[in-house]
């Protein structure tokens, strides 16, 4: 168990928006930040992170919460290992006690595969650095290979015995069940027997974007030629190799930071441009690219350039990766390297100076890639040069931006010398085509200028109630403890005309009390569960803490309650994802007092609960049995207070 004392200093530490900037490309909007939702595919930002109020809040997922629950979400972290992980982050030491066996055991089965591969990665290191056989195969051939003991350190490099249980055999005396080895595909069962999968290879750990060890790529060293030059970890709970990126978790923040991700296709090459100098550099491990790959890197820039072997056998088919990356709305550049040369070699036999100059000029936009590659394929046969030209418009169909897609055209234009009318006539017949079938994006019809285009949307209901119960709740959280000046109505009868009417008195009180005693006094209930649990939870932590700090409350939430909180404090957010100011459309600032706030809350919700009332009554007098002149009165009654209660709301209002 990790103390109480280490998890306030970490909470006390963390900043939400240094924690999620390490996983999502956050830009200042501003007093907040926003970005790419890293839980749903979209094109428009609709996450926001509040630095202020240390939230963040997802508007396209609907989750939100503090820099925990985050990890949580994103890295399917438990609730301790989110803790461990930010004590990492910021070199705090944790003090915990120690696990039992039963605690071990209870351990579901995704934390149970993760340590399996956390003490492989342990065990492959050790085995690289402090075995005859590691030293002497292992470690050798990366120095071969010209890796630094820094950077086989920083990529948690190892090696697997030459021996067929190795590992298996020390993984069990460690005490890690055989079940969860083979579930992570280190060890191979056969019937009574067990082999080490991993056997006589060099070992490059696959991390998460956090830095959690999901699975392994191993490369053979000896001479079997029966034997897979490149072994990957199977499928598991943790390992899923369409959508994960060898090298994103060292390459994230350079990513960001030089707005470019570099993708090659092995881990040499990573790892190469990583010593180099080169660090925005990420691969697919051999893996045909995925559309999740390509959103991973889509969270943290738009702009990919595609590293080719210079005689790369199958560069036409890796080409058509391209259009994967263009249908995610994508900026997309494209290098090859000299022939006989591959990033590994290249990046090993120059200088970050000399890498970099030849990257910058050697970039080309993709349809020049494509067009020069296709060319040299058509030469002078006009049959061929028609369907190189069927070719590029097609990856221009992928582009989700209109404006793009007409630049690419007329740049194809030139490079092509045909006509833009032909080929924007081209542009129309694929779309048309791709249309109707599943999967495809689909490009909306040419608009005219000034068209209008009318959308039939369902009216939805404002539930008043809903609303105003919200309300309450927000006010809550961000004033609870604010000391303010209220004015409140006695309701009198006039002595001379027995009419009611109301008198202020002035007050000072604490918004939580002022709200709690209004509410107790006439005896109103939340209708929506999930504000009566919270409200009762804000005035019972406001009663007990005269030093009430919303980061705090929200810390020692539950997930769910911290996700109603965060949704009722970014509800107003939501707006600044537009950039209204930006466009010369200003929201409207609230220019009420907090007393003013409160008061006008608490109005409207007694006028919308006489409402209410005044209809059950009309009800009840259609009964058979119903006292008529009784149930006129008091629906008098009501009618006159809400009367009363009106004005003073609109006198509240309008100041």
């Amino acid at each position: 168990m990790i103390s109480k004392f280490s998890i306030e200093q970490v909470f006390e530490t963390a900043r939400v928006e240094e924690v999620i900037g390490d996983f999502v490309n956050l830009k200042k909007s501003g007093s907040n930040f926003k970005g790419l939702s890293p839980f749903s595919d979209e094109r428009s930002p609709s996450f926001v992170v509040s630095p202020v109020k240390q939230i963040w809040k997802d508007f396209s997922s609907g989750k939100g919460g503090n820099a925990v629950t985050f990890l949580m979400e994103h890295e399917h972290f438990t609730y301790p290992e989110a803790i461990k992980y930010l004590a990492r982050k910021y070199n705090i030491e944790i003090e915990e006690t120690e696990q039992t066996n039963e605690q071990k055991e209870e351990a579901n089965e995704r934390e149970s595969l993760y340590l399996v591969n956390e003490f492989a990665n342990t065990y492959f290191q050790k085995t690289l650095h402090k075995t005859d056989q590691g030293k002497s195969i292992g470690l050798s051939y990366f120095k071969e290979r010209g890796f630094t003991n820094e950077t086989i350190k920083t990529f948690n490099l190892g090696y697997s015995l030459d021996e067929w249980q190795a590992f298996t055999d020390e993984a069990l005396k460690k005490g890690y069940q055989l079940e969860f080895l083979e579930k992570t595909g280190l060890t191979i069962v056969k019937d009574e027997k067990r082999f080490d999968r991993f056997k006589g290879r060099v070992m490059f750990p696959i991390h998460s974007m956090s830095g959690r060890i999901l699975g392994f790529g191993g490369r053979i060293l000896g001479a079997d030629k029966k034997a897979a030059k490149y072994l990957n970890s199977p499928e598991s709970e943790v390992y899923h190799k369409s959508k994960i990126l060898y090298g994103l978790f060292h390459a994230k923040q350079a990513i960001a930071k030089e707005d470019n991700c570099f993708l090659v296709e092995g881990y040499t090459d990573v790892i190469q441009f990583h010593q180099t100098g080169v660090k925005n550099v990420v691969a697919s491990s051999g893996t045909a690219l995925s559309p999740e790959q390509i959103r991973l890197i889509n969270r943290l820039t738009k702009n990919i350039t595609v590293l080719f072997d210079g005689d790369a056998a199958g560069l036409r088919a890796s080409v058509r990766g391209i259009d994967l990356i263009l249908e995610q709305g994508m900026n997309v550049k494209v290098c090859s390297f000299p022939k006989g040369e591959d990033p590994d070699s290249f990046a090993r036999q120059n200088t970050l100076e000399e890498l970099s100059e030849y990257l910058e000029e050697n970039a080309k936009d993709f349809i020049q890639f494509k067009a020069s590659l296709l060319v040299e394929d058509a030469k002078n046969d006009p049959i061929k040069k028609a369907d190189t030209i069927r070719e590029i418009v097609n990856s221009i169909a992928k582009i989700p931006d209109p404006i793009k897609r007409e630049i690419y055209i007329r740049e194809c234009s030139n490079i092509m010398d045909i006509s833009e009318q032909v080929l924007f006539t081209t542009l129309a017949q694929i779309n048309k085509k791709d249309a109707p079938e599943s999967g495809k994006p689909q490009q909306r019809p040419e608009q005219r200028a000034f068209e209008v285009v009318r959308t039939e949307k369902p009216t939805q209901k404002v539930n008043h109630q809903y609303e105003l119960e919200l309300k309450i709740i927000e006010i809550l959280l961000l004033y609870g403890n604010e000391t303010e000046q209220f004015e409140d109505l006695v309701l009198k009868e006039d002595e001379k005309s027995g009419e009611l009417k109301l008198e202020p008195v002035i007050h000072e009180a604490k918004v939580f009390e002022k709200i709690y005693l209004d509410l107790q006094e006439d005896e109103m209930q939340f209708s929506d569960e999930r504000f009566k649990n919270l409200y009762y939870t804000i005035i019972e932590a406001l009663h007990q803490s005269n030093e009430f700090q919303l980061k705090d409350f929200i810390n020692r939430l539950d997930q769910n309650m911290a996700n109603e909180v965060t949704t009722i404090l970014m509800n107003d957010e939501r707006y600044s994802l537009h950039d209204w100011e930006r466009n010369h459309i200003v929201p409207k600032e609230k220019k009420e007092t907090i007393a003013q706030l409160v008061t006008q809350t608490i109005l409207s919700l007694r006028c919308f609960l006489i409402d209410q009332k005044v209809v059950e009554y009309q009800n009840d007098i259609t009964r058979p049995d119903a006292n008529t002149m009784s149930i006129m009165e008091d629906v008098r009654d009501y009618l006159r207070l809400k009367t009363l209660l009106s004005k003073k709301l609109g006198k509240v209002v309008g100041g």
